[in-house]
């Protein structure tokens, strides 16, 4: 009798197997707490494909979202609830809701007019006037209108079953939908929380209250409102008071008159450095000779960009000066390059500030946000309060809006420089500015670059928007054609508007590459 040789290495393979199944199922029973035999089971059936493996979880269809919110699964809950608020709120519209409401309020609205009408016609048939027939085909035709109206409304009222049983339909569909994919859901869940074990597991109490309260809610709200509209005006009307708003208005307005009386000095201040910089480049680029400045701007794209982009530039030039946008073009980037000059004057000094101070810049940061999402016509408001009309106060507008680029990119360059780089550079006895200038900046350029380019971009944007508090250029070209609709000169005026953008972008892009 011969013995069958076990080779050591299969033994020991067998093993490592066994104790990794074991290991898994006991971690499938601490994450899911509850049935676990059942899960351990339906998730070797999902693991066991790359593909998706239908299952089937009656609990997690019965309950839906309520089960998903427990687990944790909010990506899922809230899709979910959406599709059975909706099929739930169609159940009870039609078995429920009053779905000829609508039709019988604009019916009981044309039988006042109707009511009225007919008096008319009375006294007019009484004192015999030329009236009469006029009264009584209005009459009629309001007598006619109402019959369609209540035809409308009971057609309206006979699809109830419709409505409800489509409802029925959906919710039927969403249950099945839940079942199917519950476990799947989970077992993605529990495959992070392999990895991460902070996630949370199991079915606490207080998150299946809340789960089951919040979905309780949000269902009954969305029943109560769209079966039985205006019976709940708390569901329609959020309940404030018309004071709380005025005194709002109140309050702003106040502030604003004692900012602009005790802060006379800093604007007049603000706006004298703004005028310096913009006369300096409005005699740079309007009182100098057109031939100077083509040839400057020609010559520095061909530096940067190379010569196919320098070609380009010419024709864009030549354009604008042949359709005579050449002063209006240069009264533009004038505008420009003092809001764009400003902006990456204090954006990267600020960038740089904050790239080492997370506490700083997770203070400037809202502030950044706010400049950057409130619409433009809003903050022109107190800008025109601090600053009047004209050039400073589309410069301030400007830098509102196109300078928060470059100190985000500032700060995102300066964060992503290697630290072994800058360590091995203290290490060879750098000192904090060689280490700014030799190692940070030079690494962090790409971006900084990226910035100073989207800072440009957003400030030319705002051009047409800066017209309207009497900045001239080419915006006002484009706010004239939009107010008497002259659509030649809009389309002529924005591809000047176009042109000195890829200008721009081409020469600050090119530099980078």
């Amino acid at each position: 009798m011969t013995e069958t040789a076990v080779n050591p290495l299969e033994a020991t393979d067998t093993e490592v197997a066994r104790a990794y199944a074991a290991e898994r199922k006991d971690n499938i029973r601490t994450f899911v707490r509850t049935s676990p035999d059942y899960y351990v089971k339906m998730f070797d059936k999902i693991g066991a494909s790359a593909r998706f493996t239908p299952t089937l979880n009656l609990t997690a269809g019965l309950f839906g979202p309520v089960w998903f919110g427990a687990r944790g699964l909010w990506n899922w809950a809230l899709p979910f609830l959406i599709i059975e608020a909706l099929a739930i709120v169609q159940i009870a519209r039609g078995l429920f809701g009053d779905l000829a409401a609508d039709a019988m309020a604009r019916i009981a609205s044309i039988e006042g007019t109707l009511e009225l009408r007919r008096k008319q016609l009375a006294a007019a048939i009484e004192n015999n006037t030329d009236k009469i027939d006029v009264y009584q085909r209005t009459v009629d035709s309001l007598e006619a209108n109402i019959g369609g109206i209540r035809d409308e409304a009971a057609a309206l009222a006979a699809q109830g079953p419709t409505i409800a049983l489509t409802g029925l339909g959906i919710l039927v569909l969403a249950k099945l939908a839940q079942s199917l994919a519950a476990n799947t859901a989970l077992e993605a869940r529990f495959s992070d929380w392999i990895s991460d074990r902070s996630i949370r597991s199991g079915m606490p109490m207080l998150q299946i209250a809340f789960s089951a309260i919040f979905m309780a809610l949000i269902v009954a709200a969305a029943v109560l409102h769209y079966s039985f509209p205006g019976r709940f005006t708390l569901l329609s009307d959020f309940p404030t008071d018309p004071e709380v708003r005025l005194t709002s208005i109140a309050g702003v307005e106040g502030f604003f008159n004692w900012a602009v009386l005790n802060g006379e000095a800093l604007f007049d201040a603000i706006t004298y450095g703004i005028r310096l910089v913009l006369d300096a480049l409005e005699i740079v680029f309007v009182s100098t000779p057109w031939i100077v400045i083509a040839s400057l701007i020609i010559l520095l794209t061909w530096l940067t960009a190379g010569v196919r982009m320098a070609i380009y530039s010419g024709a864009f030039l030549a354009y604008m000066g042949l359709l005579d946008f050449w002063e209006k073009a240069m009264t533009t980037l004038a505008l420009l390059g003092t809001a764009a000059c400003l902006s990456i004057i204090i954006g990267i000094p600020l960038g740089m500030f904050a790239a080492r101070r997370p506490r700083f810049y997770s203070f400037i940061q809202p502030i950044m946000d706010f400049m950057q999402t409130m619409p433009a016509f809003v903050f022109m408001i107190p800008v025109i309060a601090f600053f009047g009309t004209g050039k400073p106060a589309a410069v301030v507008t400007t830098m509102i809006f196109g300078g928060t680029p470059v100190v985000r990119l500032t700060v995102l360059g300066l964060r992503g420089v290697p630290e072994s780089v800058r360590e091995a550079a203290i290490s060879f006895g750098a000192n904090k500015w060689y280490l700014l200038t030799k190692v940070d900046l030079p690494l962090a350029s790409p971006s900084i670059r990226a910035g100073i380019n989207q800072t440009i971009m957003l400030s030319l944007a705002m051009v047409v928007v800066a017209s309207l508090i009497g900045a001239k250029g080419l915006g006002e070209d484009v706010l004239e054609a939009l107010q008497y609709a002259n659509v030649g000169q809009g389309i002529l005026a924005g591809f000047s508007i176009l042109f000195c953008a890829m200008i721009l972008d081409r020469i600050v892009q090119g530099g980078r590459r």
